[in-house]
């Protein structure tokens, strides 16, 4: 699993457009949105480097959490 957190994600909007980046790379991914808490988990096979640079491309500053 990975987790982001992006303090920049502040509404549905936000979910939607960073959803979009995430399946856009990592289309067989579940991705997870806790707006209220700031963070983006995906599980599934993905690359951190790509899911990471996805979410800056839709306008976002993703940090990693744990990982």
């Amino acid at each position: 699993m990975l987790e982001f957190r992006v303090q920049d994600m502040t509404c549905n909007h936000c979910v939607g457009a960073i959803t979009k980046a995430v399946k856009h790379v990592a289309p067989q991914a579940s991705v997870e949105i806790d707006l209220e808490h700031h963070l983006v988990r995906i599980q599934g096979e993905a690359d951190q480097a790509i899911v990471q640079a996805a979410i800056v491309d839709a306008g976002y500053t993703p940090e990693p959490v744990g990982n």
